[in-house]
């Protein structure tokens, strides 16, 4: 009898390795798209309550929910958040659009810049009641 050892180790290794590299990138990626996705969740629900709120106070908050979540900096740009209202008789809309960059670095190996540009509109409605 013939008996070979070791004949599924160099996959097994190969295997486990390839594991913890995409365990290793998810550890780093996945904090930033999910802060990201909240950032964005959150815009539309401020947008959503935007309207007996001036657009200094609905900016402030979408703010305050970037520092709530980490990614402030990101947002130091002049342009990275526009909170624009516009209406028409008794409705009208509170658009807030995010435009910014976070680069994420993994381990010195590779940066990844995600861009963020998302405009959401919501229908602020004056007189409900």
């Amino acid at each position: 009898m013939n008996h070979q050892r070791g004949e599924g180790k160099l996959g097994c290794i190969v295997s486990l390795l390839v594991l913890g590299i995409v365990g290793a990138a998810a550890i780093k990626a996945v904090p930033v798209y999910y802060g990201n996705s909240e950032l964005v969740d959150a815009c539309d629900f401020i947008a959503s309550g935007a309207s007996r709120k001036p657009i200094e106070l609905v900016e402030k908050e979408v703010k305050d929910k970037a520092r709530e979540l980490g990614i402030f900096e990101a947002l130091m740009d002049k342009n990275a958040i526009r909170v624009t209202k516009s209406s028409n008789g008794e409705s009208g809309t509170c658009t807030v659009t995010l435009r910014y960059k976070r680069t994420i670095d993994f381990y010195g190996a590779y940066k990844w810049t995600l861009v963020t540009d998302k405009r959401i509109s919501r229908p602020i409605l004056e007189n409900i009641g």
